[in-house]
């Protein structure tokens, strides 16, 4: 065990003091010769949704499987809510709720009936199976599906019922993984939805995808993997400001025989660099400045007589980060 592992167990105690819900160091699986996990170390603070993401094939789905207790790793030190998950992996388990990438439901039992099982199995006692069972069936919009098969529902119905079955003993910490995988939009919206609300609850949520376009409205934290371990990870502006400095400027002019005189202007002021042309009348930039310098870069134009029809500034998506990230080496 490495001295930062040992620090850890020893900061952790008997309770999480430390301000993260998730804690491993040094942590790797192997699967016979092949190396799933590599030497990977992750934080995940306490009320935050957090995306572990990457490509097919990254060591995602294996992390999720240790952290959930259902694997083991070879070596490492994996804290769940201050336990040590390799220790005393029932304490860990009371604390976490999972949802596989593939959730096998029982199709016998009606909606409730499965709820009602899983809440037994956790030791949830009736009264409070029978209250958690209502809570969540309305919480995830099944309420009216209550005494319906599980067989009869859709794909977006059982995926919001194996997530109710995660909440079934009132867990700190939601493991997710691909959990929209193979809903259609509107389930998927619904779902982002449900996870929103559920963080608001300050329950912490680590949620696995290969699609970032599924994650980048609602995750306040991204941990990025490739090839079994973890680039790097961080709350998600920190990622957007460190990836990308500058925001990137398009201005669209009303007549292209201003672009000469709109240039001039843009190079000499101190927040615009790269200035170029993207077609006759349109100008791209790099732009670090305040937030108040556009309007004095839009007033500079206007008294030079440059009419503006649109200034835009383009924002990074998750997918730029990621592709920043992985091309070009993780940050802390």
């Amino acid at each position: 065990m490495t001295a930062a592992a040992e620090e850890v167990i020893a900061r952790a105690g008997s309770s999480n003091t430390t301000g993260y819900a998730i804690e491993v160091e040094d942590m790797s699986v192997w699967y016979g010769q092949g190396r799933a996990v590599h030497d990977l170390s992750m934080h995940v603070p306490q009320g935050s949704i957090y995306g572990l993401v990457g490509p097919s094939g990254a060591g995602k789905s294996t992390t999720i499987r240790v952290l959930a207790t259902v694997q083991q790793p070879n070596a490492g030190t994996v804290l769940v809510d201050g336990v040590d998950a390799r220790v005393d992996p029932a304490a860990a388990r009371a604390r976490i709720g999972y949802l596989p990438d593939f959730c096998g439901l029982y199709e016998g039992l009606t909606a409730g009936e499965y709820l009602g099982f899983y809440g037994a199995i956790y030791g949830v006692s009736p009264r409070r199976r029978r209250q958690m069972t209502d809570e969540l069936l309305e919480l995830l919009s099944l309420t009216d599906r209550r005494d319906d098969p599980v067989k009869s529902l859709s794909r977006g119905m059982r995926q919001k019922l194996g997530l109710a079955r995660c909440l079934i003993h009132d867990p700190r910490i939601l493991l997710l993984d691909e959990p929209a995988s193979g809903l259609d939009p509107r389930s998927r919206l619904d779902l982002r939805d449900i996870l929103q609300e559920l963080a608001r609850l300050r329950k912490t949520i680590l949620i696995s995808s290969h699609m970032l376009s599924e994650l980048a409205e609602i995750c306040t934290h991204l941990g990025i993997m490739r090839a079994g371990e973890l680039m790097a990870e961080g709350p998600v502006d920190e990622f957007m400001s460190a990836a990308f400095p500058d925001a990137i400027v398009r201005m669209r002019l009303l007549r292209a025989d201003d672009v000469a005189t709109a240039r001039q202007i843009l190079e000499t002021h101190r927040a615009c660099r790269g200035v170029e042309a993207a077609d006759a009348s349109t100008l791209v930039f790099q732009f670090d400045g305040r937030r108040q310098d556009p309007a004095a870069i839009l007033e500079q134009l206007s008294a030079r007589g440059v009419q503006v029809t649109d200034f835009t500034v383009e924002r990074p998506t998750l997918e730029d980060v990621f592709l920043r990230v992985t091309d070009g080496g993780g940050r802390g």
